[in-house]
């Protein structure tokens, strides 16, 4: 995986990365990466699939909840080690499953995006506006659609349990991580954002993320 500078995700990302709202800061980045092996990325794309393999032949797809039938698909199982590929340039001191990973994974629309993307930040879009003619998510969409072509491209929401996020920063109210990935391209763009409280360090809210009840949108969505 290489990463790839685009300029139009560095004017978000220089927006993103300091959002106070007073008891709370929104912070985002977006990263591009090609999906051009380099360095350690075979030998890791490798591990993932036999570790993928192995666990095909220990199990069937007996339970409704199993994710056999998805990781016998050898064009899923290739987009999934890419996102974890990913996952694995930007934390690489974590130690990503694979098979575990899967279920941290939903497909999702952009429409679905743009639900969370307009509730959550709200209030940082409006102090995008302040300060720019263009909304905050137009000027997202425009950047995503440069780099991946939204149209061709799929995307995936990563939301693991606190304790298996290598992501959750000290003091995070609500954290959302997702992919943009485009096959042809061979392009993923990752796009994380997250509310911390101002509070902590003054002792005043417990370092616990909350779960919000409009985490229920994904009810039923899989990879």
């Amino acid at each position: 995986m290489k990463y790839l500078e685009y300029t139009p995700l560095d004017q978000i990302n220089d927006f993103l990365s300091h959002v106070n709202l007073g008891e709370r800061t929104i912070k985002g980045c977006l990263e591009a990466y090609s999906c051009k092996h380099t360095g350690t990325d075979k030998k890791l794309s490798l591990s993932l699939e036999t570790e993928i393999l192995d666990y095909l032949e220990k199990f069937s797809d007996t339970d409704s909840s199993s994710p056999v039938e998805y990781l016998s698909c050898r064009s899923s199982r290739k987009t999934l080690i890419y996102l974890l590929l990913t996952l694995y340039h930007m934390y690489p001191d974590y130690d990503f499953s694979a098979v575990k990973a899967h279920q941290f994974f939903t497909e999702e629309s952009w429409d679905n995006f743009k639900q969370i993307f307009d509730v959550y930040m709200l209030e940082a879009s409006k102090e995008w506006l302040a300060e720019n003619e263009s909304p905050l998510l137009e000027t997202l969409y425009k950047a995503l659609d440069e780099v991946v072509k939204l149209a061709e491209s799929e995307i995936y929401c990563y939301n693991p349990e606190p304790e298996a996020d290598p992501f959750l920063e000290r003091g995070a109210i609500w954290s959302y991580h997702f992919f943009f990935y485009n096959r042809k391209l061979r392009r993923v763009v990752s796009f994380r954002f997250s509310c911390l409280s101002n509070l902590v360090d003054e002792g005043l809210v417990a370092n616990e993320l909350s779960y919000e009840e409009d985490g229920e949108i994904f009810d039923g969505m899989d990879i």
